[in-house]
């Protein structure tokens, strides 16, 4: 007999209910002012713990959890906002390392709820749309936090930086991971634009920690922290991966930080990506906790890194064949993923179960994986922003060719289809949208 829902995750279902009902997030805000207006009304619950904010295209959600890690091992109580969910909105929430349980997200939600709708009543009067899915979730997010009460938050971006709605916290580290072209119908269509509108979350005299950017990113940042006269530190420059190295179940990696050197450090990800991820996680650390000028203690750091995850990034869910899933959703992202595949993994044969959202740059995300890709699995998931499995497969044919593509209309049976065309010794990737990793996680007994 099926389990009875509980009081509590009925209460919590509700609050799912009472978010999913709002204006999604396909279709975001440009504004502050309403997140701003919610949160003055709570008494400012985003100022009430340290916060480091995180920004970027690719990278930001395992820098978010490898920088948790971190401050966890150093004793801190730490909240973490990550976005998107791959199978429950809780994930987004976590509290000392375990994301909020149905029974606190149902109570912070009765003590937020009134306000929400005192905006939205405000905004209604003024002819603007109510507070959105994310908005509304933001706020919630910050008064769970306060309730915690946590030392610290980890904010990853939503989307952007500047009108993004967890813009309206004043960060004491402003993390940029990789700045390349994504969402382009809201952020702009150049790099440039991109990076001037992540920058956005440079505040006053907060401490900046940048990853490796193109020139034209770094222009902006550089710009950004100059009116704000804001610290920068940048990989390559002030901080270093010295080196990374195989290994089972990860990779090792010694890193050169803004303040100590970190060396044979056990990193259970795979990808150099991930390397770099690491050591813009420890700079960010060493920002917060010593303004660059303290190292982290050795073990502290040999903890947090041992002990950081990354579900859906690179994460292997089954073996004979292994199969990988891999949140990869554009083209820079997905380049990062060959090169991690090739770098990490050795396989006889690996075909690559895909499915990707529309909006996206699909034919750019199809020429990164062609090279390493022996056969497309081409499905679809079910978010109604999904592209149909015709369409897509009409795509990947035209760039990997008719005789390496396989089409099916669910997940399950692409995965299954997957399986047997991999053969044992082969591998599976599964990558293309976070909708889609979230599916099989679910499935397959990850989520």
């Amino acid at each position: 007999m099926a389990d009875t829902p509980s009081d509590d995750r009925l209460a919590a279902a509700a609050v799912e209910e009472a978010l999913y009902a709002r204006i999604g997030e396909a279709t975001p805000k440009r504004r502050l002012e309403a997140t701003r207006r919610a949160v003055e009304l709570l008494g400012d619950p985003q100022r009430m713990y340290g916060v480091i904010h995180i920004a970027g295209t690719n990278g930001k959600t395992s820098t978010a959890r490898i920088t948790e890690s971190l401050l966890r091992s150093h004793g801190l109580r730490v909240g973490l906002m990550t976005s998107p969910h791959l199978n429950r909105l809780s994930e987004r929430i976590v509290i000392d390392g375990e994301p909020i349980s149905d029974r606190l997200l149902a109570e912070n939600w009765a003590d937020v709820e009134p306000f929400l709708q005192m905006v939205d009543a405000e905004l209604l009067a003024n002819s603007e749309p109510p507070l959105t899915f994310y908005e509304a979730l933001t706020v919630l997010t910050f008064a769970c936090f306060a309730d915690a009460p946590v030392d610290v938050a980890v904010i990853e971006v939503g989307m952007g930086g500047e009108w993004d709605a967890t813009n309206v916290v004043v960060a004491d580290v402003a993390v940029l991971t990789p700045i390349a072209m994504d969402h382009a119908e809201f952020l702009g269509d150049t790099i440039r634009e991109i990076a001037r509108t992540k920058a956005g979350i440079v505040k006053p005299a907060s401490r900046v920690v940048s990853a490796v950017q193109s020139e034209d990113a770094m222009d902006e940042i550089l710009r950004a922290c100059t009116l704000s006269e804001a610290t920068l530190r940048v990989m390559g420059r002030d901080f270093y991966l010295l080196s990374t190295e195989s290994a089972v179940g990860g990779q090792m990696i010694s890193v050169s930080g803004i303040a100590g050197e970190y060396r044979n450090l056990g990193l259970p990800l795979f990808g150099d990506y991930q390397a770099d991820n690491a050591a813009l996680a420890i700079a960010a650390v060493e920002s917060f906790l010593g303004n660059g000028e303290i190292p982290l203690g050795a073990e502290v750091v040999e903890d947090g890194i041992l002990l950081s995850s990354s579900p859906g990034r690179l994460q292997i869910i089954d073996h004979h064949p292994m199969v990988i899933l891999d949140a990869a959703h554009n083209p820079h992202s997905a380049e990062a993923l060959c090169r991690a595949i090739m770098g990490s993994f050795s396989f006889t044969r690996l075909i690559c179960v895909l499915g990707i959202l529309q909006e996206k740059d699909v034919i750019g995300i199809v020429e990164a994986l062609d090279p390493v890709v022996d056969h497309f699995v081409v499905t679809q998931s079910q978010s109604d922003r999904a592209i149909s499995v015709s369409d897509l497969a009409d795509t990947v044919s035209a760039i990997a060719g008719p005789d390496r593509v396989d089409s099916r209309g669910d997940v399950d049976s692409a995965l299954e289809r997957a399986k047997e065309l991999s053969g044992v010794e082969g591998g599976v990737l599964v990558t293309g949208s976070i909708t889609l990793i979230g599916e099989v996680r679910g499935g397959s007994g990850h989520g």
